[in-house]
């Protein structure tokens, strides 16, 4: 045991734990969150379509990547899972600037960085992935995890950007319907 490991057991839990209120806030209205109605609508507003699937795949990633994370168990899928969803959000709150108090990436790019880590790190000797003999928990995974994240990410955004320019390029008042 190493204080590399205790180190890990803090970062995954904190990390995960806040990933799965913020999940549970989309999916279930956990937390004080909206619930998946008002995650749906939001989705949409920002460009997400459908956005109740949006919604919800962003709420899985979140809540079951943190949950994976939090407990050292499938530390390259639910850290790639955290990550791609944060890498997200920090591209649809990059117009903001950097710093949270505005409304910018700092908090989903420090999350998504983390998460990052983690997965390259692996999760430490106190985790369920070490009890499981690394059954998920594989160098060729960790691999794959962190070379999917950039692609996924970079086609979520594209296409935000695709739904935004036809909304752009509809006339006033025929907007579709959210969900």
């Amino acid at each position: 045991m190493t204080t590399g490991d205790v180190a890990a057991l803090a970062i995954r839990t904190g990390l995960g734990a806040t990933l799965f209120a913020h999940g549970t806030q989309k999916l279930f209205g956990w937390f004080g969150g909206g619930g998946l109605d008002a995650a749906a609508s939001g989705f949409h507003g920002m460009g997400y379509r459908p956005g109740r699937p949006m919604a919800t795949v962003a709420g899985l990633c979140e809540a079951a990547g943190g949950a994976a994370l939090a407990l050292g168990l499938g530390t390259p899928a639910g850290g790639a899972a955290a990550a791609g969803a944060m890498g997200v959000a920090a591209e649809t709150h990059a117009p903001n600037g950097f710093f949270n108090t505005e409304g910018g990436l700092e908090y989903p790019a420090l999350i998504a960085l983390s998460a990052t880590a983690l997965v390259a790190q692996g999760p430490g000797r106190l985790s369920l992935d070490e009890a499981t003999r690394h059954v998920f928990d594989r160098p060729w995974m960790r691999l794959a995890a962190l070379a999917a994240v950039p692609p996924a990410v970079a086609a979520v955004v594209a296409r935000k950007h695709r739904s935004l320019a036809e909304d752009a390029a509809e006339p006033e008042g025929s907007g579709s319907a959210s969900g």
